[in-house]
């Protein structure tokens, strides 16, 4: 035990040296910034971000500091907050939802020796790179879970807003519900926020009111978790974080993202000076995008072919979107064993075929 608490301390004191080395070769500690569109309490996705936040001041330490502003709006404030985050004397600003797209932009434009990181968009720049994480896997593994346990054919899924990343979701969980049960049906709602309780809990309890007994979200708050169970008799899936608080039902998994190792990489290439702009998409084989766990809510076959599935996903054995598959209007889009582009998962804008809601514009 002493031997373990030794080897311990040394990799720690290692840890505080090179964090140290680090600060004091950049000038000082590197100031991370972070822009939030929900609040750090939120339980999905602003929450995990923040998480991954504490862990990057947790691995550095000193060498470290981290600012924070909750609750942005998209739009005009968002431009004025990120603008504010500049001239506080930040070294890096993390921009996280795909509406602060434009806002990061102009900011990036009018200081250039900042370094800017935006999430889930696709604009860039010399000092602005841009993440996101493969969703549409996690929403393969829980479409087939969702197609085997609904038993009114009907799971409800409520969007947050008409972007590639949203369709993207759908298209995959529909695929992958429909091949384990080809009488299942999509009933969408779109609630036009990502963070919402209120909101959020009025689209679950409508869908539940036609008919669905599975629902997946991509909005941000525990409130159609809460629904469900009051409900009873409905399942959901965690989104963005775990939502273990209501397991085993009705969240019976759940997608967990995991921005920390980016986060710490980031940073680290910042205080090395050799950090350049980069487009990152990862998901479920590198980590970023977990894979909660399948609770015995799930019959012990479905939960062992989900599991096969994620696996299959994460050794690049298996992809989401593998023909034949066609669009909404019945045309070729995948032929047999043809692997969709990332430029066009990247783009999406049409549903594939089978699911009978339309895209707002």
């Amino acid at each position: 035990m002493n031997i373990t608490r030794s080897l311990l301390a040394g990799a720690a004191l290692a840890l505080g040296l090179a964090g140290t080395a680090a600060a004091e070769s950049h000038g000082g500690p590197v100031k991370a910034g972070f822009i939030y569109v929900g609040p750090v309490g939120d339980g999905g996705w602003t929450y995990e971000h923040d998480q991954a936040r504490l862990k990057l001041e947790e691995h550095f330490g000193d060498a470290v500091e981290t600012i924070y502003q909750e609750s942005v709006p998209e739009g005009a404030d968002a431009e004025r907050a990120i603008t504010q985050m500049a001239l506080s004397g930040a070294d890096i600003i993390f921009t996280t939802s795909f509406g602060f797209m434009d806002a990061t932009v102009a900011v990036a434009e009018k200081f250039p020796d900042i370094k800017f990181e935006h999430a889930t968009g696709y604009k860039m720049a010399d000092n602005l790179a841009v993440y996101s994480a493969r969703f549409y896997e996690g929403r393969a593994v829980q479409g087939l879970i969702a197609g085997h346990m609904t038993e009114s054919n009907i799971v409800g899924y409520i969007a947050s807003f008409p972007v590639p990343e949203v369709i993207r979701g759908i298209n995959s969980a529909y695929l992958h519900a429909k091949e384990v049960n080809p009488d299942v049906q999509f009933k969408i709602i779109w609630a036009y926020t990502w963070f919402d309780p209120a909101k959020e809990a009025d689209a679950a309890k409508a869908l539940i009111e036609q008919g669905a007994d599975v629902i997946l979200q991509h909005t941000d708050s525990t409130a159609p978790q809460a629904a469900a169970q009051a409900a009873g008799n409905v399942i959901t899936f965690g989104q963005a974080s775990d939502m273990y608080e209501y397991a085993p039902t009705p969240r019976v998994s759940s997608i967990i993202d995991n921005w920390a190792p980016y986060y710490i990489e980031r940073v680290q290439a910042v205080m090395d000076g050799t950090w350049e702009s980069s487009n990152t998409w990862d998901g479920i084989g590198p980590g970023m995008v977990g894979i909660g766990e399948i609770t015995d809510a799930v019959p012990a076959d479905v939960k062992a072919e989900a599991e096969a599935l994620r696996d299959a996903i994460a050794a690049g054995d298996y992809h989401p979107f593998t023909g034949p598959i066609n669009k909404q209007d019945g045309s070729a889009w995948l032929a047999e064993g043809e692997i969709a582009d990332d430029a066009t998962l990247a783009a999406m804008d049409f549903f594939v075929e089978g699911i009978t809601a339309e895209i707002p514009n």
